[in-house]
């Protein structure tokens, strides 16, 4: 197979150094790519964004496959883009990705299908989201809506921390577009770990568990990054919670962790809402 990797951070390192100890793989290709990719695929320099390049390199390149990897490209329809021009691409389609690609939209989907998440209210107005902090209990996280690089939460102690966030993200606009609209979000203390799954509507296939470093500083006291590297899997909240083994196939609803036990709404509401989360290639 020849596969075409769009992205040029870590994740598409990983994904490439992968990729490339596989025997069905005859070519690599990362757009654009960087240094480390370097040594496992040919990079191209072309953007995340172009799609209209992106898919005339897969065409003229005979790629069988084509792996989209960052959050930007995918919330913009890069795999719907592919798929018009009838090219395989694995990532989620626009639809599916504005779950990342909106926090408001996730939250608003959580709360729809009973799926347990922080309390919440959303606003697109600076001054009643002000208000709304006066009488709000502290300390108080606020997200900006829109795709900020894991850099749009901010973790305020104090009214005085939470207004002027509001001012950083509604008002001076430090991540642009992405902070029209924010989340204001119930503070809560823990342990962050991600189990991601691979479904198509009725078969799920459970990732191992993974925990990232998060906040920037030592003890926790810096403002949240977009991750500063990652451990998998991860021994705290999960012991005792019976993950199926890796790979195990699951038919029906979606599932999800509550405690010690695995529920199933999660990915289920994701395709009756018509939005796969990372859909199989047929």
């Amino acid at each position: 197979m020849k596969i075409l990797i769009v992205g040029g951070g870590g994740r598409e390192h990983a994904i490439a150094w992968k990729l490339a100890k596989s025997p069905k793989v005859e070519k690599l290709y990362c757009a654009p790519g960087n240094a480390g990719i370097a040594e496992v695929a040919e990079c191209v320099n072309i953007g995340v964004m172009e799609f209209d390049k992106l898919v005339a390199f897969a065409k003229e390149h005979a790629i069988d496959l084509t792996v989209v990897a960052p959050d930007d490209p995918l919330a913009a329809g890069a795999v719907d883009a592919f798929e018009a021009a009838g090219l395989r691409a694995f990532g989620p389609r626009a639809n599916a990705a504005i779950l990342e690609g909106s926090k408001a939209f996730s939250k608003d989907l959580m709360k729809k299908y009973g799926i347990p998440t922080a309390a919440y209210e959303t606003f697109n107005d600076p001054e009643k989201a002000l208000a709304y902090l006066e009488t709000a209990k502290m300390p108080i996280v606020l997200k900006a809506d829109g795709l900020a690089l894991g850099k749009g939460v901010l973790i305020c102690k104090d009214l005085e921390e939470a207004k002027a966030g509001v001012k950083t993200l509604m008002m001076d606009k430090q991540f642009g577009s992405a902070g029209d609209e924010i989340v204001i979000e119930e503070f809560m203390t823990g342990r962050e770990v991600s189990v991601l799954s691979f479904v198509d509507g009725k078969t799920i296939r459970i990732m191992t568990s993974a925990q990232d470093h998060k906040r920037a500083k030592d003890g926790d006291q810096g403002l949240n990054t977009g991750g500063m590297g990652t451990f998998s899997p991860s021994g705290c909240i999960l012991q005792g919670t019976h993950l199926p083994e890796d790979g195990r196939r699951h038919e029906g609803r979606g599932q999800r962790v509550q405690g010690h036990h695995l529920l199933r709404p999660d990915a289920d509401c994701r395709w009756s809402e018509g939005t796969g989360v990372q859909r199989q290639i047929r």
